[in-house]
């Protein structure tokens, strides 16, 4: 369930009256996500031949004054042809309106479905779709730094303590200590940087078919460094979701997609074994930080952090770092 806060008819109608969009038809929740209540909007569309938009609610872990960023920098992609949705401006030129102490934006629908099982024309079409994003965000103007850094992840682990990490699998607080330093130790420096989407699983792309309809959910987007956005992706995409079953062939034909649309240099390539290591503790330390604190009962379940451990063993091995060549 990620619909948070109940908006009336009345409410909705007045609130998407303030939108060039048409009147309202219907307004259906949406069960997917997990910080944000959104709706899927129907109107009659500005040219009354009806229209579809997706109403969010910032609810959590959105700090308002960050929003000018993500929601420009989906107006900047979609202007330069990539398959993401543009955000939808106020009669008054806004990119979001406040209901009370909560900000909403509408935003553009894209048509599509998010893969469970993907195919290698898939993965290799979702290599192609993020190094189009890199290249053309390459002269957004805004910035913004990761908030999900290294220096979170240590911040995260030290919330949890050894004890609480202990708790979730004995062997964490060992492997947390030893990756942190790693990281630390081997992180790569002067590789090439740019705007990434920082998220990328299945469930924040749209497809059909083999085509990238829609790459959404851009609100972890920061400036970081660009294969990192990669190790994250590759991460997300060539395991089951417990992370086992590592698919050699979505691997290449990931991998593949970027590098025809943006090469990757020698040094990144070379780097991308350590990013992937660190991009598996960043989600491990936000899931075992979300594991030990989500009151029982609570509308979101937490996500196992021990998919992202086993992830993480598969790359902290010497002899798999060839699949990144």
């Amino acid at each position: 369930m990620a619909v948070y806060t109940h908006l009336g008819a009345e409410e909705m109608a007045d609130l998407i009256s303030h939108f060039e969009v048409g009147t309202l038809r219907s307004a259906k929740g949406i069960a997917e996500g997990v910080s944000n209540s959104n709706w899927l909007i129907e109107t009659s569309g500005a040219d009354g031949r009806g229209a579809r938009f997706i109403l969010t609610m910032y609810e959590f872990r959105i700090d308002i004054a960050e929003l000018p960023y993500f929601l420009a920098l989906l107006d900047h992609l979609a202007a330069k042809g990539c398959p993401v949705p543009r955000t939808i401006h106020d009669r008054d030129g806004n990119l979001y309106r406040m209901v009370g102490d909560k900000a909403v934006a509408l935003i553009e629908y894209l048509p599509g479905v998010s893969v469970s099982q993907p195919s290698p024309g898939q993965a290799e079409a979702v290599g192609r779709a993020l190094a189009q994003l890199h290249l053309a965000a390459a002269d957004f103007p805004a910035s913004r730094a990761n908030g999900m850094d290294r220096a979170e992840s240590r911040r995260l682990f030290d919330a949890c303590g050894d004890s609480g990490l202990a708790q979730i699998d004995a062997r964490l607080p060992a492997l947390v200590g030893r990756e942190l330093d790693a990281a630390d130790r081997d992180w790569p420096q002067n590789l090439p940087r740019s705007v990434i989407h920082a998220d990328l699983f299945p469930d924040n792309v749209l497809m059909l078919g083999s085509d990238v309809t829609g790459l959404i959910d851009f609100y972890f987007a920061c400036n970081d460094l660009t294969a990192y956005d990669m190790a994250v992706t590759h991460a997300a995409w060539c395991f089951a979701g417990d992370g086992t079953g590592f698919d050699p062939e979505l691997s290449r034909a990931l991998m593949a997609g970027y590098a025809a649309v943006r090469p990757f240099t020698d040094a990144e390539r070379a780097a991308l074994p350590v990013l992937a290591r660190a991009a598996c503790l960043r989600f491990i330390a936000s899931r075992a930080y979300d594991w030990l604190n989500t009151p029982r009962g609570a509308l979101v379940m937490p996500k196992d952090p021990m998919a992202f451990v086993r992830r993480l063993d598969f790359y902290a091995d010497p002899g798999n770092s060839a699949v990144f060549l």
